[in-house]
């Protein structure tokens, strides 16, 4: 038997009006990115996966980054990452190239026709966004939502940072 000490706080298991919420917020959000990805495919030939990788090469600077960074910043591992990018190459958009800074490393590049493609699927997915989640909101909820979505990272980052307790 573990005894706690004054100082250790108690465990409490979610309650069921907890379970309630979060089965609510999990299956939602499912709903809401199967509905999104379904639309950006059917739309755009593009998957969620190419249009986040699209999107991050779209925004870096010279539209390259080395592979590690990409992964980073689509929260990717990097043989998933590297995987995927062997589709989108044979496709045609991304191309890798020899690291201009580090002739060790590489880089992935976005091609004309990944822009092309990219720029050609943003209008209809940023509309079934606004059609399928910001209209579904007041502008009171939608501050709600972002208040909440800031703090669930600031308490991941607090419980996944090891340097937290600091």
């Amino acid at each position: 038997m573990t005894v706690r000490t004054p100082r250790e706080p108690r465990r409490r298991s979610p309650t069921a009006r907890d379970l309630q919420t979060w089965r609510g917020f999990v299956e939602t959000g499912d709903h809401l990115r199967a509905l999104l990805a379904s639309r950006l495919q059917a739309e755009s030939d593009l998957s969620t996966g190419d249009y986040a990788v699209l999107l991050a090469l779209s925004e870096a600077g010279g539209k390259r980054m080395r592979s590690s960074e990409l992964a980073v910043q689509v929260e990717w591992e990097r043989s998933r990452l590297s995987h995927h990018l062997g589709r989108m190459e044979t496709r045609g958009l991304v191309a890798r190239e020899k690291c201009l800074t580090d002739s060790r490393g590489a880089e992935v590049v976005l091609t004309h026709e990944g822009a092309s493609q990219f720029r050609r699927a943003s209008a209809p997915h940023l509309l079934a966004v606004r059609e399928l989640f910001i209209d579904a909101l007041t502008p009171e909820l939608l501050q709600k939502v972002d208040e909440i979505t800031d703090a669930l990272r600031e308490h991941l980052a607090a419980v996944t940072d090891p340097r937290a307790d600091e």
